[in-house]
Order: structure tokens, then C-alpha cells, then sequence
């Protein structure tokens, strides 16, 4: 009877792990030409000939399918280890809409509105004032506030919180990798707002601030109720808050090109991701894979059901693929195509102009990056699914994601 329990456990996890593996089909039978994803292979093979990147695996999906996955270049140069298509990566603010997806699990379950302002749930909030002059931010130089912080101003980058590495946060200590998050929640209550909620996009702390709320609705640690709610039903197996001893041998180097251009490793944190800190934080705290965050990606392009198990309702997906930012408040940016985007509910960016971007996109597309070489677009006019990462700092690597991304694109046969 032993040995028969045995096999029905080792069973039932088969079939929940083939279950949670995306399908995979042939380019051609989702419209995509072969030949042209050999090409955009072959482009991102030259970004690393050229020492532009060590090494990067990319994804394409469309309708749901797996077309495209290719890990390419090295994990790490010093020990010649090639990139595994399961490789880990810091993903920075590839977290972001993460934490908004897990807010708005909650927001179904009525445990919160978006217009509820976050000081009922975070009482240190209430009293909060604004600096003077957000230029020239003076810790004795404030006033009163004008209007409350809401929930749906943390998800839109409107609350008037600024940025973990402005000045004044990192003088003031408000965030580091060796405190909670919610020592950080605090701390951003302690400093003065740079503007008043509503009424400027300003990139910042909010979604750390917004997984603290997590944790307060949930009664749960964050971590935790990410593995349970989003990470366990998706199959994002390897999405964590720190390489432990059974992951490092698969977690990417960083990188940064030196004077002579060549590639020198590079530590972006004070406390690196081998290690476990005490911050388990929304912002900008996760790595994960190509294939995990494909996976995430295609949950919204699949009505926010994923391998047979619904995780949002096809409501609040489309709501949190809107352009939420009120017109007023636009352009969220001053120069390239931030100046033609948007910001939606979901944490991903929203492209109102394609034309101005400098890169292949389509009009509603939502996409984000992160610090460190990582991006990802969810494109529900062509149904496609684009990923790409890599760990270079300064992220931009002479385009290398932008060229991939249009040699997805040129490679449709059948658009839409």
C-alpha cells in the first residue's frame, strides 16, 4: 500500500508539473516565420560577439504557444558557464507588476478598494506631509499635505512617493536590503512627499509600499502569499527573492562595460541576491527566469486563466491593461517613448503613440524592464508574448532588446 501511495504522489506531480508547462508549437503554425527567428537569433548572437552582453535567453509566445526559447552567450565569463535557458536573473522592476497582480487578487476578494486611502491600513500614513520644493528636498522645509495617498495611487505611481535612489532616500536610509518591508513602509512615511497624491507620475517606492499592503490584507508574508496565490497555480517555479544553495549555480552575473569595453563583473546591491535579507520587498525584489515570467506574461493575454487554474477574473484584467494615468498627468515621461506612454493598474507601462517609440510595439501594448537587462512585452493585437533577459548594468546594452523585439516583429507572417 506504501509503494502505492508513492506512485500516485510521484503521479500526481507529473501530471501538475506537465500541466503547468506552457504548450509549444512551431512558428509557422501560429503565423511566425522560422527564418526570421533564426535571424533574430542570430542578431542577439552578435550583441554577444561584440561584448554588448555575456549572454541572454529569450521567449516568444503567440496564442499561448511556445514558438521561441533560446538561452545563448555565457551565465558567467569568469567560469565559462554557459546560459542555461532556466537561468535566474534580477529582475528589479519586472516585480512591480507582480505585486500588482497579487493587490488585485485581494481587491476581488474584497479586502480593499482602489480608491481606499492607504493610511486605513497603514495608519502611519495619515499625517504625512509634502516638501517644499521637490528640486531641492529639505527635510525642514515642508508643508501640509493635500488629499490622502490611495491604493490606486501606489498601483499608477501617483502617490507622490519618490525613488529608492533619490538623494534624499538614500540619506534618510529608506531603503535598504537590511530591514522589513515593513521598517521601509515606515521609513517612506517618515519622509515628506515630493508632490501631493494625484497630481504628478513620479516612478518610485510605491509598489514596495504596496506589497507591505499585501502582507496587512492578506495576514500573510509576502513571499508566501506570492508562492501560494501567484507562483505555485502558474508554475513560475524558480520566481524567489534570493538564489539559495540549490539555485546560485543557475543565477546570472551582472555585468558592466568597462573603459576598455570590456565586461567587468558588477555588485548592484549592498547585500547580493546569494544572500537571504530581511527586505522581501515588491518594488524590486524578485529574480526569476525567461520561462517564469512568460508564463506570468501570458496569464493577462489568457484572460487571467493559466493551466486550467483562474487566478483573476477577465474583468480586472482588462481593467489593469488600461491606461489608468488621467490625461492631465500625461506624458508620464519628458523624453522618448516614456513621452508616448501611459501607466495601467497592473504595473506595466502602456503604449499610447507607437510611432514614437524607437522600437516595434502596437498600439495598448503593455511592457516593463528592469534595472539590470530585463523586458518583457504583452501585445494582445498580435496575441504575443515577448521576453527577453540578460544582466547588464547600465540595462540598455547597445539595444540588444529593442533589436530583438523587432526581429520578432518582422518575423510575423500573418499580422493582425
Amino acid at each position: 500500500m506504501r509503494n502505492l501511495l508513492i506512485l500516485l504522489f510521484l503521479f500526481g506531480n507529473a501530471v501538475i508539473v506537465n500541466a503547468q508547462d506552457l504548450p509549444r508549437a512551431t512558428p509557422e503554425s501560429v503565423g511566425i516565420s522560422s527564418a526570421g527567428l533564426a535571424q533574430v537569433t542570430a542578431n542577439l548572437q552578435g550583441h554577444i560577439d561584440a561584448g554588448h552582453i555575456a549572454g541572454a535567453v529569450a521567449a516568444v509566445l503567440r496564442d499561448g504557444k511556445l514558438i521561441y526559447l533560446e538561452a545563448l552567450g555565457q551565465r558567467d565569463i569568469e567560469t565559462t558557464s554557459a546560459m542555461p535557458d532556466d537561468a535566474l536573473f534580477r529582475i528589479y522592476s519586472m516585480t512591480r507588476p507582480v505585486t500588482s497582480l497579487a493587490a488585485m487578487i485581494l481587491w476581488e476578494e474584497g479586502k480593499f478598494q482602489l480608491d481606499d486611502p492607504i493610511s486605513k491600513y497603514l495608519p502611519q500614513f495619515a499625517v504625512q506631509r509634502v516638501f517644499i520644493n521637490p528640486s531641492a528636498p529639505d527635510m525642514t522645509q515642508t508643508r501640509e499635505r493635500v488629499g490622502d495617498i490611495t491604493v490606486a495611487d501606489l498601483m499608477r505611481h501617483t502617490s507622490g512617493l519618490g525613488s529608492r535612489s533619490s538623494d534624499i532616500y538614500v540619506a534618510e536610509q529608506v531603503r535598504l536590503r537590511s530591514i522589513t518591508v515593513e521598517q521601509l513602509a515606515n521609513n517612506a512615511a517618515r519622509v515628506p512627499l515630493f508632490e501631493d497624491p494625484g497630481t504628478s507620475f513620479r516612478y518610485g517606492l510605491s509598489a514596495s509600499v504596496l506589497g507591505r499592503l499585501v502582507e496587512v490584507w492578506s495576514g500573510m508574508p509576502y513571499d508566501e502569499f506570492l508562492q501560494q496565490r501567484v507562483f505555485s497555480p502558474l508554475g513560475m517555479t524558480d520566481s524567489v527573492f534570493w538564489a539559495d544553495p540549490a539555485r546560485v549555480d543557475r543565477l546570472a552575473t551582472v555585468y558592466r562595460p568597462s573603459s576598455d569595453g570590456t565586461l567587468s563583473p558588477h555588485e548592484m546591491e549592498e547585500i547580493p541576491f546569494t544572500e537571504k535579507v530581511p527586505l522581501i520587498e515588491g518594488g524590486v525584489g524578485l529574480l526569476s527566469s525567461t520561462l517564469d515570467f512568460a508564463k506570468f506574461s501570458q496569464l493577462f493575454l489568457s484572460g487571467g486563466e493559466l493551466h486550467g487554474r483562474r487566478i483573476l477574473q477577465q474583468e480586472t484584467v482588462t481593467l489593469m491593461m488600461q491606461d489608468s494615468i488621467a490625461a492631465e498627468l500625461q506624458p508620464i515621461g519628458s523624453s522618448g517613448y516614456m513621452a508616448a506612454s501611459g501607466w495601467t493598474l497592473g504595473g506595466f507601462a502602456y503604449a499610447l503613440d507607437p510611432a514614437r517609440y524607437d522600437h516595434t510595439v502596437s498600439q495598448g501594448e503593455v511592457w516593463w524592464d528592469g534595472s539590470a537587462g530585463t523586458r518583457f512585452w504583452i501585445d494582445p493585437q498580435q496575441g504575443i508574448v515577448t521576453v527577453i533577459m540578460a544582466q547588464i548594468s547600465p540595462a540598455d546594452g547597445e539595444g540588444f532588446r529593442e533589436e530583438f523585439k523587432n526581429g520578432v516583429y518582422e518575423a510575423i507572417v500573418e499580422r493582425r
